[in-house]
């Protein structure tokens, strides 16, 4: 659960995680063995994936399919790493398995922000999912899809600001879908909208 925790909102491979989970053991448990533990973990709602967006009516290709890793809650990630809010805001000596920086806390500002929208996405009976293309030459961190495959597509940054660099993937996507994008938008820490 620890290495499922470290990769949460990244796309990691699978061999990746097993890894993390069994660093400096020289035999590594075979994937047979740790995917029942994975799937007990997803079953019990304690793994959340965001699956991968595969839209069905548009012209984009070279999509990624793999999920975006996730606990069902952020604190639980931030928890089982070791974390308080001293080691996450002043980053802090400890334990070495995690890189305390502003990526891990931005990681975990994007899985809050994904718990949210699940839930209004859920009332409102739309899917929440994430874009890549392989390779990663474009990636929007959330697309929300409604049932009529009007979309909305979200970026979430850990910045007070927005520049033209956290747009760019999202006016990509509004070239690509056209009047499928209902709308686009940047979730961030800034005091103005």
């Amino acid at each position: 659960m620890i290495a499922c925790a470290a990769a949460t909102a990244t796309s990691a491979s699978f061999e990746a995680i097993r890894d993390a989970a069994t660093s400096g053991e020289g035999d590594k448990p075979a994937k047979t063995t740790t995917q029942p533990w994975h799937d007990a973990l997803a079953r019990l709602w304690i793994l959340d994936p965001v699956p991968a967006w595969l839209p069905t009516q548009n012209e984009l290709k070279r999509l990624a399919q793999a999920p975006k890793h996730q606990l069902a809650d952020p604190a639980l990630t931030a928890r089982l790493l070791g974390l308080d809010a001293a080691a996450l805001l002043e980053g802090g000596e400890g334990n070495p398995r995690v890189v305390r920086r502003g990526s891990l806390l931005g990681r975990l500002f994007e899985a809050l922000v994904t718990l949210s929208l699940r839930v209004y996405a859920q009332a409102n009976e739309a899917q929440v999912r994430h874009l890549r293309l392989h390779g990663g030459q474009r990636e929007i961190d959330l697309i929300i899809e409604r049932a009529d495959r009007k979309v909305l597509a979200i970026e979430v940054k850990l910045n007070r600001t927005v520049g033209d660099r956290d747009v760019k993937h999202l006016l990509w996507l509004r070239e690509q879908l056209g009047d499928n994008l209902l709308d686009a938008l940047v979730v961030h820490t800034g005091p103005e909208a």
